[in-house]
């Protein structure tokens, strides 16, 4: 999807997504202590919001300026800031290095993904942190929802591989739990937390 199919995809006045982080958003990075943080594909929000909540200098970076849009209007409904930028993932490049990287659920074909990944973790400073979590490519055949094409998902093979230069903390394919009228699903996600040496 290019950036105007998102901007329809936002267009409404309701949020398109829960404006609640995710659920492995909060899991893993509520005990990790504040600085600077880039929430890279960040679309309306709701992972921006809640870092900054905790007291995180947070730029959220999406290439649809619609998103944003609602992403600062959830940041007022926050009473906090968010720094906001129109950029292209592949492409952004931040002032300075930063604390943390959040990849959620940025969908992007291999080369892309793999670009974005390898720039992030230029990004850090001494003992930041990048956190991705995206739709796992079994997902497709195996979980339930997400995209139906394989090629914009990710796998925890190619995403360490990415990350080299990194410490690995946590590699893993995560099962989340979806409920909606239909029961009870399980989703399928890579869940892949780096951590750049101190130095």
């Amino acid at each position: 999807m290019d950036s105007e199919n998102w901007n329809q995809r936002y267009a409404g006045s309701d949020y398109v997504w829960t404006v609640t982080a995710n659920q492995f958003v909060e899991q893993h990075l509520c005990d990790l202590a504040p600085g600077t943080a880039i929430d890279l594909g960040a679309g309306e929000g709701r992972n921006a919001v809640w870092l900054a909540q905790r007291g995180w200098d947070v730029t959220a970076v999406d290439f649809s300026d619609v998103g944003l849009a609602k992403a600062k209007r959830l940041a007022t409904e926050h009473h906090v800031h968010v720094e906001v930028v129109c950029a292209d993932a592949t492409t952004y490049e931040p002032e300075e290095p930063v604390d943390l990287v959040v990849l959620a659920y940025l969908q992007i074909d291999a080369t892309g993904r793999r670009t974005v990944l390898e720039r992030a973790a230029t990004w850090l400073r001494p003992g930041g942190t990048v956190f991705v979590i995206a739709h796992d490519r079994s997902n497709v055949t195996d979980g339930y929802g997400g995209p139906p094409a394989a090629a914009v998902c990710y796998s925890v093979g190619e995403t360490v591989e990415a990350l080299a230069g990194l410490t690995i903390e946590r590699a893993e394919v995560a099962e989340r739990t979806v409920v909606n009228d239909d029961g009870v699903h399980t989703a399928l996600d890579t869940l892949v937390i780096a951590v750049r040496p101190a130095a």
